[in-house]
């Protein structure tokens, strides 16, 4: 059994692994052909997840939770990891990184809904600071129609995988936790990722992957990759039976600023401060959502 802190030293290396994803995602879409780049990604961290994990017993695993969770996952991990891919530049890749994270705030919403309520008005405060924040992103500090509407046309499926992205994750989240009945599908989840993204890269037009596009550095953020997909998973799933959970939570609202921070690093951007403010407001948006959900609320429906 894992001491409360050495669970919770667990998850906050899981949040650290999350947050280098979009450097990494990046360096290797530039480097490689996009498709084939998020393959192997998925690949190899869906064989750290078989070594870490083992393969589930899928015949004990309900139904729906095993074919509507897989939809989603690989929906969800598919719109994530392409926004990111089809990005036009390292600074668009991070902004639409950005839009992933409005998931948070969409969560705690869907949920709020599901139980037919219509919750404290600091939900709603919450996801107005993370919709503004998004807007001063996209918008590059104007949130004038035109602005935006000049960013997103400049490349929309980015832009829009993004935003699905994050609807997608928001349901997951709400709808694995009614149907799982405990069962954990991550690595059959993460194998269908990897399966769909060969076929996909097999049909396009892509150039082949030959041993000439793999040099060291490749190599290293590949095998990054791979460990924050992997790994970043396996830990997250340990700290929660020992941590300091509302730490970890917290920390978790904060990973749309770690992952700018570290990316901005790794792919050599200098982010404008509109960018900063609407990151901020993101990550302030979404704790302001879980912290007035978890709260005892007196009069909020």
């Amino acid at each position: 059994m894992l001491t409360p802190a050495k669970a919770t030293g667990l998850g906050v290396i899981a949040i650290g692994l999350w947050a280098s994803l979009t450097a990494t995602l990046r360096i290797l879409s530039s480097e490689l052909p996009a498709l084939g780049a998020l393959a192997l990604i998925y690949s190899f961290g869906a064989l750290l997840q078989l070594l870490l994990g083992g393969w589930p017993k899928l015949s004990t695993f309900p139904r729906t939770y095993l074919w509507l969770g897989a939809g989603l996952f690989v929906s969800y991990e598919l719109c994530m990891s392409l926004s990111i891919g089809f990005a036009q530049s390292n600074e668009q890749a991070i902004e639409v990184s950005m839009l992933n994270y409005l998931w948070p705030a969409l969560t705690v919403w869907l949920a709020v809904l599901s139980e037919r309520r219509l919750g404290h008005i600091g939900l709603y405060i919450g996801i107005g600071l993370c919709l503004f924040g998004a807007l001063l992103v996209v918008g590059r500090g104007d949130v004038s129609l035109l602005q935006m509407s000049t960013n997103l046309a400049s490349n929309p499926l980015s832009y829009l995988l993004a935003t699905s992205g994050a609807f997608l994750w928001a349901f997951y989240c709400i709808l694995t936790r009614s149907l799982a009945q405990g069962k954990d599908g991550i690595v059959f989840f993460f194998v269908l990722v990897a399966l769909v993204l060969w076929g996909q890269y097999a049909v396009s037009d892509e150039p082949a992957l030959n041993l000439s596009m793999f040099s060291t550095k490749v190599g290293y953020v590949l095998a990054s990759a791979a460990v924050a997909m992997g790994v970043g998973y396996a830990a997250w799933n340990k700290a929660l039976l020992n941590a300091n959970v509302t730490l970890l939570a917290i920390l978790s609202y904060f990973i749309p600023i770690f992952s700018a921070l570290i990316a901005a690093w790794q792919l050599q951007v200098s982010l404008s401060w509109p960018f900063w403010q609407g990151c901020l407001l993101i990550s302030l948006g979404s704790l302001l959502c879980w912290w007035v959900t978890r709260a005892p609320q007196q009069g909020a429906d």
